[in-house]
């Protein structure tokens, strides 16, 4: 996106879509003409909070300034963007606020001298510092010139605790360079089709790297799905020349990054191992799983497999879908600041709310685009997004009724009139490559059994899964029914219709990776549709406004229809909201 200086606006007009208010608040109306442009800028440094229909609504927080910042988002430019956008006056304590918010960033920083790591800033702000008790912990000893001594071991722990207290640490003290490795990418792939990187593919690797400078060498890179991160992490593998540890969400991702490594770039196979349940086997590019990395035997003992983080001369470590990092893995990360560390993911959405300790121990988001520009340039499919609102049966209105919360969700959920619009929406795509996904075993069973068609779950052994998904890319089966396994790193391109029966609550990243699914851009030009079948009047369809939130940020506008509304001519989409 173009960081080019607007003209303050000075002459406010009320046409215009936003609402600035003064505790940081900003209302977008989304049936203007202006809204689109408004929201992919406003997006780059404010956080969605709320989507109904006609009126969207983002917070200004000091980590979206922060992330801000470091994607290359100036002052300037937030300040610009809520001048020309908005429709009053932006309050002056807003401007205030997101300056002096701003100007934190980079107070502190932490660089190496010698053997030494110091923890610099200037001497008032220092002395305020070090009244924290568990600052102190980590001092070796005062400096003058408003340096203090840091234990190289506690790195991660600092930035940790300091973005807590409002200053976030800028990391400038370099890396260790790894083992080397002798790699490229390949200019065609082991197929014989051209093999060239996107403009913001390489844009993403050298904001990533920015050129070697202390500065670069951690941070994450958000972009959606099927827009190519896997490329990305290879291409910064190529860049830097070292040996690597992927971590990545599951066993069929292992593969498919053994697939795409083999592919793409001139390893051979036995420069890549795999780490996983099955073979334990560490090459100079070891591709393992959280799972792993988080496996103990009981409660009471260590992780057994953490020891993979340091056993190694890793230059590099990837975290493939880094918005699932889990906590025990954090503990660890903080200890291993010396390596690069490149995040990967469509969404930076976490469920704990602990994106800080991310930004701190990972890195900074250092490359984002929006879901609607790559879809506007032609990148990733053209998406159409349908809640199709399905009632409950007299008898399961009486039970839903009558039960608690959590048993009310299951039993909305699992409402069986879905598998009765299930069954007619497959009809309408006779032909298309569906993949049909829910939160329940039972529920998914019972479709499969239904529908006839293949089910994929956590106990479905590798070799199947990755039999069927072979079967379903090359067209023998049309239709694929999987559990929440099929959230991450399917790699199923012509998949062109998705049917999500049910979900993990209100989660808004397992949203974003289910219609990131059939994002690929499809041979025929012809859009994705994502269905998400919702229980009328339930936690069902509170639960999806939620779920709907972060997709709403990136633009997409979900059609509403009643189940009456799905005829044997086809879908009758009414023209959803304004994004």
């Amino acid at each position: 996106m173009a960081k080019k200086k607007n003209k303050p606006s000075t002459a406010y007009d009320p046409r215009n879509p936003l609402i600035v208010q003064g505790d940081g608040t900003l209302l977008l109306e989304t049936g203007t003409e202006m809204a689109p442009e408004a929201r992919d800028r406003i997006g780059c440094f404010a956080e969605l909070r709320k989507s109904p229909e006609h009126m969207h609504t983002y917070l200004i927080t000091p980590l979206s300034i922060w992330n801000a910042l470091a994607s290359d988002f100036n002052v300037d430019f937030m300040v610009e963007t809520l001048q020309q956008f908005s429709k009053n006056p932006v309050p002056r304590k807003v401007i205030r606020s997101l300056t002096s918010t701003a100007a934190r960033y980079g107070k502190l920083r932490l660089e190496k001298r010698g053997d030494e790591l110091l923890l610099v800033g200037g001497r008032k702000l220092l002395s305020e510092l070090l009244e924290l008790d568990q600052l102190k912990e980590h001092v070796l000893g005062k400096r003058d010139r408003g340096r203090i001594a840091i234990a190289p071991a506690s790195r991660g722990l600092v930035k940790q605790l300091l973005i807590k207290e409002g200053y976030p640490v800028k990391d400038l003290a370099g890396y260790d360079s790894g083992a080397g490795l002798q790699i490229e990418l390949r200019d065609e792939t082991r197929a014989g089709l051209e093999l060239k990187l996107r403009p913001y593919q390489i844009t993403s690797i050298e904001r990533f790297h920015e050129g070697g400078a202390t500065s670069g060498g951690s941070g994450v890179v958000v972009l959606p799905c099927g827009a190519g991160k896997t490329l990305v992490g290879m291409g910064v593998i190529a860049l830097l020349k070292c040996q690597t540890l992927v971590v990545t969400t599951n066993n069929t991702a292992v593969a498919q990054w053994g697939r795409e490594l083999l592919d793409k770039t001139t390893l051979s196979k036995n420069d890549i191992g795999e780490y996983t349940g099955e073979t334990k086997c560490v090459r100079p590019v070891t591709l393992t799983t959280y799972q792993m990395l988080t496996y103990r035997a009981r409660r009471s003992q260590d992780y057994t497999h953490l020891a993979l983080f340091t056993d190694k001369h890793w230059g590099l470590i990837i975290y493939d879908e880094v918005h699932l990092l889990p906590a025990p893995v954090f503990r660890l990360v903080a200890d291993i600041q010396a390596k690069r560390r490149l995040g990967l993911t469509a969404t930076l959405v976490r469920e704990d709310g602990r994106e800080s300790d991310v930004f701190s121990l990972i890195g900074p988001i250092k490359f984002y685009r929006p879901w609607k520009v790559l879809e506007r340039q032609g990148f990733i499919a053209t998406a159409i997004c349908c809640e199709v609102r399905v009632p409950l049966s007299d008898e399961d209105s009486v039970e839903y009724d009558n039960s608690e919360k959590r048993a009310k969700h299951r039993i909305a959920s699992e409402n069986f009139g879905k598998v009765r619009v299930l069954k007619r929406l497959l009809e309408l795509h006779k032909g298309d490559q569906v993949l049909i996904i829910g939160q329940y075993l039972r529920q998914i069973g019972e479709i499969a059994d239904e529908i006839d068609a293949p089910l994929i779950t956590g106990d479905t052994p590798n070799a199947e899964r990755e039999h069927l998904y072979g079967a379903f890319k090359e067209g023998e089966i049309k239709t694929l029914v999987v559990s929440k396994v099929g959230n991450f790193a399917i790699d199923l391109p012509d998949a062109n219709v998705l049917i999500q029966v049910s979900g993990t609550y209100g989660s808004r990243q397992e949203e974003a990776q289910r219609l990131g699914r059939i994002l690929r851009p499809k041979k025929n030009g012809q859009p994705a549709i994502f269905y998400t079948l919702v229980t009328q009047g339930t936690r069902d369809q509170d639960f999806a406004k939620n779920r709907q939130l972060y997709l709403a940020e990136q633009g997409y506008s979900y059609a509403i229809i009643e189940e009456s509304e799905i005829r044997a001519e086809g879908v009758r989409f009414p023209s959803p909201p304004a994004p």
